[in-house]
C-alpha cells in the first residue's frame, strides 16, 4: 500500500516538474476538438454561451420556472450544472484518453499516466469560462460577489481530484475493454438523473436522501450552491466533506493500483 502511496506522491511530483509540458500539450488537444471549423477553439465558449441562454429561455421566459427557496431557479440551475458539465466532459474524454494518444503510449520515457489529466485540464479550461459565466449571471441579476464565492477554489480541487481518480481506472481499463466506454457514457446519463441538478433534494422523502448524498456529484454540485446561494462552508458540512474525501481517496488509490499494473500491457494491445 506504501508503495503506490509513494508513487502517488512521485506522480505529483513529476506533474509539476512537466507542468510546462502539460500545458503545451493541453492547449494542443484544445485546439485539435475543434480542428477543422472555421470558428475554431471558440467554439468551446459559444456552445456554453448558448447552452446558457437556451436555459434561461426555456426556464425563465417559458415556463416561468418558480424560485427555489425564494431563489431565482436559473441561477439555482446553472450553479448544479456547470460544476457537472466539467465532470462528465472531463470523464468522458479522459476515458478514451490512452487509445487517442496510443503513439506517446509507445514511448518508454513518457508518463503514460499524464494523459488523462490532459484532458481534465482541457476540460478545466472551458469550466473556468462557465465560472466566469455564472458570476456575469449573478452580478445581472443584482446578486454582489461574497466571500464565500471563493470556496470554489475548493471544490475546483476536490473536482480534478475526483474525475483523475476514475479516469485513470477508466482510461487504463478502456485499453482491454471497449466496451468501457459505453458503460461510462450510461453511467454519466444516469448520473446526471441522479444527481439534484434539475430537482431539489427535498423533493425525495427523507429515508432516501441519505443515500442520494452518497454519489459525490451531490457533493459538488451542493457546494456550488453553498458558495453562491445559500452562503456556507464546507466545513460546515462535516460528514459529508469526511465521506466525499474518503470516497475519492479510495478511488485515486484503486485507479492509480489499476493503472500501474496494467501500464506495461498498453503498447502490447494498442
Amino acid at each position: 500500500m506504501f508503495r503506490y502511496i509513494r508513487a502517488l506522491i512521485n506522480l505529483v511530483l513529476d506533474i509539476f516538474r512537466n507542468r510546462q509540458m502539460l500545458w503545451q500539450m493541453t492547449k494542443r488537444d484544445f485546439r485539435q476538438r475543434y480542428l477543422g471549423s472555421y470558428l475554431g477553439i471558440l467554439w468551446a465558449f459559444i456552445q456554453p454561451t448558448i447552452t446558457v441562454l437556451i436555459f434561461w429561455f426555456v426556464f425563465e421566459v417559458g415556463f416561468k420556472s418558480a424560485p427555489v427557496e425564494n431563489f431565482p431557479f436559473i441561477l439555482w440551475l446553472v450553479c448544479g450544472m456547470f460544476p457537472w458539465f466539467f465532470l462528465s466532459d472531463s470523464i468522458a474524454s479522459s476515458t478514451t484518453s490512452i487509445i487517442e494518444s496510443s503513439f506517446l503510449v509507445k514511448k518508454i520515457v513518457f508518463r503514460v499516466e499524464l494523459l488523462p489529466i490532459v484532458k481534465i485540464m482541457s476540460a478545466l479550461v472551458v469550466h473556468i469560462f462557465f465560472v466566469a459565466v455564472l458570476f456575469a449571471m449573478f452580478a445581472i441579476y443584482g446578486y454582489p460577489i461574497s466571500i464565500y464565492n471563493l470556496q470554489i477554489i475548493y471544490y475546483f480541487f476536490a473536482m480534478i481530484c475526483l474525475s483523475l481518480g476514475i479516469s485513470w481506472l477508466t482510461s487504463s481499463l478502456t485499453v482491454f475493454l471497449k466496451d468501457v466506454g459505453q458503460f461510462v457514457a450510461m453511467m454519466i446519463q444516469f448520473g446526471f438523473w441522479a444527481t439534484p441538478i434539475f430537482w431539489n433534494l427535498k423533493m425525495v422523502p427523507e429515508e432516501f436522501q441519505d443515500v442520494i448524498k452518497l454519489n459525490p456529484a451531490y457533493y459538488l454540485v451542493e457546494g456550488y450552491r453553498q458558495s453562491f446561494i445559500y452562503f456556507e462552508w464546507f466545513w460546515d458540512h462535516q460528514y459529508l466533506t469526511a465521506y466525499f474525501w474518503i470516497f475519492t481517496a479510495a478511488v485515486m488509490f484503486l485507479g492509480a493500483l489499476c493503472f500501474k499494473k496494467l501500464r506495461p500491457h498498453f503498447a502490447d494491445v494498442l
